[in-house]
């Protein structure tokens, strides 16, 4: 088999390769630039997880919680098998992978694939073209991610190099939740009763809640460190629903990456993350031992009107003692403990300044290819609503509705059948239809004072678009059931986010301050409060590919669509056939 990942990963270090799954490489010397093929396979299994001194059942890949890492270099093809044992459904999404002519293994169930049934298999084929950084899985069907999940890395070709200094070693953090309860049990009861689901009882750093929570001091993520040395810390935000800020104390943060794209280095004390995002920091260590800890911590953001988890992970940065000095160094336990102060929990202000500090690299290795010229432009509002409630039932949303969201007054019903087989079999009649709006019917006035009817209607709807379509796509907050800011995640491609502001987009205005230079290019991207975000993107990928708020509530109320990018003229424009072992409804 040659030599092992292990031998020959630079980061062999940090990314061990979990039991069960698997990697195999040539010797590096033979590596051809094209990449090589890396396999992995992921065990859906039950496992019993301790965390808060609460022990609960609950689905996970091999047993691990988080899910193992998948480490790949920029070119390599990835197969990896999910072997599904428990008796859920289930579908695994590779966060922010292009999945050019792969759509089939883009992982969102009743999307591009029916979901993975008990005892049941499907190996997830795809190659990672012109992408490199830190990306992430998880599943993609109900809750299932709340404990389905884990780091997706990407490094450089060989004898490629950052653009910045080499660190000294690189660690994956990954924001998570812990649930006492069962998430499927959750979502369940919520979409019974109209209402807002119950909030998770903990955050964790790499799946440990911290020494702030009740019972959970021996889970702890403790980050190591030497003095005078850099550190990539690769950040993924899998919480549910909400965003995060997060700081480590007495320590500056440079950002490098989002989403798997260079940045302008830009520092800071303190940064948002969104579910759905990851963001690459630098962090350089103190030139000399300090003499005390530091904590590291996360809380949420939070813009909207609904319930949340209003409390705050930690972990704890350590440097190690002087190896000369050992038994002069006391106790890690009698060290001075600093703690970062983080930004209030509703600070738009911050919010916007990080936010706009974002810009892409936008040199010749690493250009900015905006589109320059638009053949369709949409308008999409955003938006919670309402829908009447169902039987004899009293439900718990607004004047007894059922609480529902919703992209231009549409909220998504999910298919029984996967749309990219309906398209890709021509029998797409009873499953979706074509006529997705390219703007709402109704104009009001957005972000003032809201309709008094906030019912939405709701359907199976898709854009299509002809390949190689440029898109300006701007995406409008309401305040309808209270102005909130939602991460909207597209799938296939990522977004260039041209231009951002608060109250009504002006099309006639605002324009003129797109910027076409160097904006950030992300997968995910954040809709401000009481306002709208500017995107673009080339629809060179042909397949289906959802696009939903990243916010789990919002996207199982109905706040998603999706785009059909037909076949080019070219065989290399062309999805592929779907795969012999593709799951059936």
């Amino acid at each position: 088999m040659g030599a092992s990942f292990l031998q020959s990963c630079p980061l062999a270090g940090f990314f061990l390769v979990p039991l069960f799954a698997s990697c195999f490489f040539p010797d590096p010397a033979l590596v051809a630039s094209e990449g090589v093929t890396r396999h992995y396979k992921f065990k859906v299994v039950l496992q019993n997880v301790t965390r808060l001194c609460y022990t609960k059942s609950m689905v996970t890949i091999n047993g691990k919680f988080p899910g193992p890492r998948v480490i790949a270099r920029e070119g390599d093809r990835l197969l990896i098998e999910v072997v599904n044992h428990v008796p859920n459904n289930i579908s695994i999404h590779w966060h922010g992978v292009r999945q050019h002519q792969s759509g089939w293994a883009d992982g969102p169930a009743y999307v591009t694939q029916c979901p993975i049934q008990t005892d049941q298999s499907y190996v997830y084929n795809y190659t990672i073209v012109g992408q490199r950084g830190t990306l992430w899985w998880h599943a993609h069907i109900s809750w299932l991610r709340s404990t389905l999940y884990g780091s997706l890395i990407i490094l450089p070709k060989h004898n490629d190099s950052y653009p910045f200094a080499k660190p000294h070693k690189e660690i994956p953090i990954i924001f998570g939740e812990w649930f006492n309860s069962d998430t499927e049990a959750i979502i369940s009861q919520a979409l019974q009763t109209g209402g807002g689901p119950n909030v998770s009882d903990a955050y964790t750093i790499n799946g440990l809640p911290g020494p702030l929570y009740n019972c959970s001091a021996k889970d702890t993520y403790r980050l190591k460190v030497k003095p005078g040395k850099t550190y990539l810390l690769r950040l993924i935000n899998a919480v549910l629903n909400d965003e995060l800020f997060f700081s480590i104390a007495n320590h500056t943060l440079t950002v490098v990456e989002a989403d798997a794209t260079y940045l302008k280095p830009f520092e800071t004390e303190t940064l948002l993350i969104a579910p759905g995002q990851t963001t690459n920091v630098l962090i350089k260590t103190k030139p000399y031992y300090p003499k005390a800890t530091f904590l590291m911590t996360a809380r949420p953001y939070v813009t909207g009107l609904g319930t949340f988890d209003n409390s705050t992970v930690a972990g704890i940065l350590e440097y190690e003692p002087p190896l000369n000095e050992p038994h002069q160094s006391p106790s890690i336990k009698q060290l001075p403990l600093f703690k970062p102060t983080l930004p209030p929990l509703n600070d738009t202000a911050f919010a916007t300044n990080f936010t706009t500090k974002l810009r892409s690299l936008a040199t010749p290795q690493f250009p900015a290819n905006v589109p320059l010229k638009v053949d369709r432009r949409f308008f999409f509002t955003v938006s919670l609503g309402t829908i009447p409630c169902q039987g004899n039932q009293t439900c718990q949303g607004p004047y007894g509705t059922m609480l529902t969201a919703a992209v231009n007054n549409v909220s998504f019903t999910m298919p029984t059948t996967a749309l990219l087989q309906a398209h890709y079999t021509g029998q797409s009649n009873g499953v979706y239809s074509p006529d997705f709006p390219s703007h709402p019917k109704s104009i009001f006035n957005f972000t003032g004072t809201p309709p008094n009817n906030t019912n939405v209607g709701n359907g199976t709807k898709l854009v299509v678009l002809p390949f190689n379509t440029s898109v300006e796509l701007i995406m409008q907050d309401t305040s309808i059931l209270g102005a909130e800011r939602h991460p909207l995640h597209l799938h296939g491609f990522n977004f260039f986010v041209v231009g951002q502001g608060f109250g009504n987009f002006d099309p006639n205005k605002d324009p003129a301050n797109f910027n076409l230079v160097d904006p950030v290019e992300r997968n995910t991207v954040g809709v401000p409060s009481g306002g709208w975000v500017a995107t673009r993107f080339l629809a060179d990928n042909p397949g289906v590919w959802f696009m939903h708020c990243h916010l789990e509530v919002h996207s199982s109320w109905g706040m998603k669509m999706a785009w059909l990018v037909l076949d080019g003229k070219l065989p290399n424009q062309k999805l592929l056939p779907p795969p012999a072992d593709l799951p059936k409804c």
